[in-house]
């Protein structure tokens, strides 16, 4: 096995590292940013106003970049020196810059050039990159709780006036976001919680709302290792949590238990999709309920069609569970909470189309070590401690 470390290799690999982390410090400043100063009468182009906003990217910019690229680069390296040691032949990571989301990237991969053949390697390199890159989430998440300032460090940001006055006379954090204009239901973007950031956060004092959280470098970049590695974690397919997974329970019930996650996943996304089509259908001349459940109802069945290969009996069984569970979801809850659920659609047609459904049988099936064993199950319980069905959402 030849991996290929040439000048020319290590170069491309530097450079998309060097962009992604300008991409992350550039986005991530308007986030973590000191801004309070740059609230009224700021003029980029000013030299005041450029030295300000170049103080806010050159500090917490870059740290929210370094936590933030130092989890994906512990995950992928997890993965790369697992293939190494196993003499997999493997890329090293690409990093990928994306400036117009909300944190400059959409992550980082490798590429494994030759097929894993052994199910106890093909264990080792997917279970590498989510121990790994867990451990790191917990060491940056459990120093930002231990460092976490006092309430009223939100002085520090612009726009939050009236959050301030209340931090000043109570001391503490509201239960509910407060709006400038007293509207008890602001737009803010708020980031799911989950069962272990939940359980992590009891222990301490100060801890800011979900809906201010991204104000805090480290615990916004632990928050979203954490997410990430859940999403590597999701038992399908070719991702790290379908690879553990297969070579726990093998390929036949491996098979049954990633459909039945998939048709999941699949509630998930109509949860999401059917609030998102009716507001593309209004002012339409149509029945804007029934016609965007007519939408969601074909394109749930193209897609559990296709990923279930046309198998005629799960396709069909699998539409109408996902669609009277749907049913039943939206007629017992508030639909409004379910808005943070469009991240699923995308997630569905990912799975339908790049990673798949079913992980292909492996050559040479070996008995994992109990060592082993005991891993994954615990791989599989830190999927489920963080992961959250409404990840990112706005009120």
């Amino acid at each position: 096995m030849n991996q290929d470390l040439s000048k020319r290799v290590i170069f491309r690999h530097t450079l998309l590292f060097v962009l992604t982390f300008i991409s992350a410090s550039l986005t991530g400043a308007l986030f973590v940013g000191h801004s309070a100063e740059l609230t009224n009468d700021f003029v980029l182009f000013s030299s005041d106003g450029f030295r300000l906003y170049m103080d806010m990217v050159l500090w917490e910019g870059v740290l929210f970049a370094a936590l933030l690229l130092g989890f994906l680069a512990i995950h992928e390296f997890g993965h790369y020196f697992a293939a190494v040691r196993h003499r997999i032949s493997t890329s090293l990571p690409y990093f990928i810059p994306f400036p117009i989301s909300p944190i400059g990237t959409l992550g980082a991969v490798i590429r494994i050039r030759s097929q894993i053949q052994n199910s106890r390697h093909m264990f080792d390199v997917g279970a590498a990159g989510p121990v790994a890159g867990f451990i790191a989430a917990l060491v940056i998440l459990l120093y930002g709780f231990a460092t976490l300032p006092e309430p009223d460090y939100m002085q520090n940001f612009g726009g939050h006036e009236l959050l301030n006055e209340y931090i000043a006379e109570h001391g503490t954090f509201p239960e509910e976001p407060i709006s400038d204009t007293g509207n008890r239901e602001p737009d803010v973007m708020v980031l799911g919680n989950t069962l272990l950031f939940s359980l992590i956060a009891s222990f301490f004092d100060d801890v800011p709302p979900m809906w201010e959280l991204y104000h805090y470098p480290f615990l916004f970049a632990g928050w979203l290792a954490l997410f990430f590695t859940a999403l590597n974690l999701l038992p399908v397919g070719q991702l790290d949590g379908g690879h553990i997974l297969y070579t726990l329970i093998g390929y036949r019930k491996h098979r049954i238990a990633a459909r039945g996650f998939f048709l999941v996943v699949m509630i998930l996304a109509g949860l999401g999709a059917i609030p998102l089509i009716q507001t593309f259908l209004e002012g339409q001349d149509v029945p804007l309920i029934l016609t965007s459940w007519l939408i969601w109802a074909l394109i749930a069945l193209v897609l559990i069609s296709r990923g279930f290969r046309a198998d005629a009996i799960w396709t069909f069984g699998g539409w109408i569970f996902v669609l009277v569970m749907d049913l039943l979801l939206l007629v017992l809850f508030d639909p409004s909470i379910f808005s943070g659920f469009t991240i699923w659609i995308f997630w569905a047609l990912f799975i339908v189309f790049l990673v798949k459904i079913e992980h292909p049988p492996v050559s040479f099936e070996e008995p994992l070590t109990p060592g082993r064993k005991i891993l994954g199950w615990i791989c599989m319980i830190i999927f489920f401690l963080c992961i959250s069905p409404n990840p990112i959402y706005f009120t």
